[in-house]
């Protein structure tokens, strides 16, 4: 898969507004997770089930446009070094899932326990680890549990409303938007390793799972 916006070109008016969109949106996810977490007296930090090891496929063209713009903020040096270990994740998970072993790799992101883009992580990222509600339209609400650190510190607390959904249609409908900017119409399904490799090969086709 080629440069998912290498048709939109960088200093765009369209392009910029995207982004500025895409911003606007996980900002909005952040107030709403930290007001959440705060009122459970949840952190994270210390985390023994760390969700930067966990395989995460992420299926939106805009986030992996948001990723490579924080790809770009990056030294040449960095880059590579994360281009490494994005191929060596990669490669190990492809080598895993061929013997049928179990697989719990270190985001190429991750250093010293800190997401060097952190501000650029996808939306799983931003609301992984707490009790959230999905609702669709027709359908009884769905509730997700907490990760397993939230449920040793805080199970034990009553449920306090985290709703996914306004964040999960404003994503959608500025998927919809940046697909229709750029032309594309295929399905995406990578993970943080594989947006990255791509982002640094700059062409070919993404690597196969």
């Amino acid at each position: 898969m080629a440069l998912l916006f290498e048709n939109v070109r960088i200093t765009s008016p369209v392009y910029a507004t995207l982004i500025d969109r895409q911003k606007q949106i996980y900002a909005a996810m952040d107030h709403a997770y930290h007001r959440t977490a705060d009122s459970y007296g949840f952190t994270c930090d210390g985390c023994q089930d760390n969700c930067c090891r966990t395989r995460f496929y992420h299926h939106t063209i805009i986030e992996h446009i948001y990723m490579a713009e924080g790809f770009r903020t990056l030294t040449t040096e960095k880059q590579n070094e994360v281009r490494l270990r994005a191929l060596a994740v990669v490669d190990e998970t492809v080598r895993a899932e061929n013997s049928g072993a179990a697989v719990r790799l270190m985001c190429p992101l991750n250093f010293d326990a800190v997401c060097i883009l952190y501000p650029y992580r996808p939306m799983i990222c931003r609301l992984h680890g707490i009790p959230h509600e999905l609702h669709k339209p027709g359908q009884n609400p769905v509730y997700g549990p907490g990760c397993e650190t939230f449920d040793c510190r805080c199970g034990d607390k009553s449920y306090f409303k985290f709703d996914r959904t306004p964040f999960y249609r404003d994503m959608a409908a500025l998927e919809q938007e940046a697909r229709k900017t750029l032309g594309r119409t295929e399905k995406i399904r990578m993970t943080v390793a594989e947006m990255l490799l791509t982002e640094a090969k700059g062409k070919g086709s993404s690597p196969k799972r």
